[in-house]
């Protein structure tokens, strides 16, 4: 009897304090507790609707909606995803869209944007697609942010499937066009675009297209793809490993950011033509046997770039050595970061760098020094790292606008002080330097602990001894050890 008494007393307990919660979350306004959906995924937000009668409506008020087919893969999962994973997920996320994008909720407000990422299987497209084109028409969705993937990787994906996708891509935009019409962004996967007109589709049909994000993707085999959109909207245009011979921007007067990694392009990858508001561009390749050197003068050429990151992933420089010529070009620079420096590298050739750049603010370096590609687990494809030889002409030039220094992957190499020193001596405001540790490599976690011994200065003589040999007692800079990676360097 007494056991029964307990038990019931505890039930009383738990209910009591359900309700306690519950009136906890009433006492919170819509703003707040969409604020709080707004932050985790679709899945986790439409379960929320058992804990409280307050939360049931909520995900179907969001402004912004993120439906990724990849949360709804089940785990664990094999890495790249096979066709049954990938179908299994289609079904699971074609159901959450019907579910947010048809009137059966009655939703009080707008979708102002959906963030919308598939796989291209055709056992699907029709319902998406209808289900978007009815959302757009209707004036229920504003903007679509739209990622088309696919898990197979470049290298292993055929000229045929490429094609074959980029005609499946041709008929899904043909048969909903309103959809083009609606995209904002839009992430393309190994397609080639040889017998459509793809400059058409992306340029004259999504009016209102703002970033382009393209992965293996081409017009054919080492072809020049020309982008002349005086009209155009695009503001980030994004190309990775894609085999174009050269992207000609001829015109995009809204581009405000451009990157380019890993191009296959035996020359520049990229010419400007009229690209006014152009300000940020990052370049990210390891130069292989058949890439020869260009004049990075050349390549920026007509541009106000303020913002500039290059990255040679740890191989030899794909630029020209030059000074004077980078003048013009530079004369706007207040961002540099150069990435991907093997580590035996001598440094003093950045100097270059900030003689013809005056208007340097920060300057964000990464040495590189990775297990994984060094002996047996480089690739034969590169060619033997030799340290730069620029010839240096100094001049009575400064930079006295250079504020800040960040040096990833810091050794304690001499070749490392004498590059810092130089820095001081010709940057009189140089007041805040930042050494970072190494930043993360699933490739090198994966071997032995014993290959990559970590060589960041942690105790704390070692930080002092590294402090007195950069200040040397004439500089007095502020000195910050970070052991973890920046992903903004």
């Amino acid at each position: 009897m007494e056991a029964n008494t307990d038990n019931t007393s505890s039930q009383s307990q738990s209910q009591s304090q359900q309700l306690e919660d519950e009136d906890r979350l009433s006492t919170l306004t819509d703003d707040i507790l969409l604020s709080i959906l707004g932050r985790v995924s679709l899945p986790t937000a439409a379960s929320t609707c058992v804990l409280s009668t307050r939360w049931r409506h909520l995900p179907w008020c969001l402004p912004e909606l993120s439906i990724n087919v990849k949360e709804f893969l089940s785990g664990p999962c094999r890495d790249p995803a096979e066709a049954d994973d990938m179908e299994e997920a289609m079904v699971s996320l074609t159901k959450a869209t019907r579910s947010f994008l048809t009137d059966d909720h009655q939703r009080e407000s707008t979708i102002s944007s959906l963030h919308l990422t598939l796989y291209l299987i055709n056992a699907f497209l029709c319902e998406i697609g209808s289900l978007l084109g009815d959302a757009i028409e209707s004036g229920l969705l504003k903007d679509l942010d739209l990622s088309l993937l696919d898990e197979t990787k470049p290298g292993a994906c055929s000229d045929e499937d490429r094609l074959q996708r980029a005609q499946e891509m041709g008929t899904f935009f043909g048969a909903y066009p309103s959809v083009l019409c609606c995209l904002t962004k839009l992430s393309l996967h190994n397609a080639n675009f040889n017998k459509l007109d793809m400059h058409h589709v992306l340029f004259d049909c999504c009016k209102q297209l703002k970033h382009l994000s393209l992965c293996h993707c081409d017009t054919g085999a080492n072809s020049v793809f020309k982008i002349d959109a005086p009209n155009s909207k695009l503001c980030v245009l994004e190309t990775e490993k894609c085999r174009f011979e050269r992207i000609d921007l001829v015109c995009l007067p809204k581009l405000e950011k451009f990157a380019c990694f890993t191009w296959e392009s035996e020359y520049v990858p990229v010419t400007f033509g009229f690209v006014p508001s152009l300000g940020k561009i990052k370049l990210a390749c390891g130069a292989t046997y058949d890439q020869s050197p260009f004049k990075l003068s050349e390549l920026l050429h007509g541009t106000s770039v303020h913002t500039l990151t290059l990255d040679f992933e740890g191989e030899i420089l794909w630029l020209q050595p030059e000074m004077e010529e980078l003048r013009t070009a530079f004369n706007k620079l207040k961002k540099l970061s150069l990435r991907g420096i093997f580590v035996e590298f001598d440094m003093l050739w950045m100097t270059a760098f900030l003689v013809a750049a005056p208007s340097l603010e920060t300057l964000r370096i990464q040495v590189w020094e990775h297990a994984c590609d060094v002996g047996e687990f480089r690739g034969g494809i590169y060619r033997d790292r030799r340290t730069p030889q620029w010839e240096m002409r100094f001049d009575s030039s400064d930079n006295r606008l250079l504020k800040e220094l960040e040096f990833g992957g810091f050794r304690s190499l001499e070749q490392q002080f004498t590059f810092i020193r130089s820095l001081l001596e010709r940057s009189a405001n140089l007041q805040k330097i930042i050494l970072r540790g190494d930043e993360d490599c699933c490739y090198c976690d994966a071997l032995d602990a014993s290959l990559r011994p970590s060589k960041f200065s942690k105790k704390k003589d070692d930080q002092e001894m590294v402090v007195e040999r950069i200040r040397d007692g004439i500089f007095s800079p502020e000195i910050i050890f970070d052991e973890y990676w920046s992903l903004n360097i």
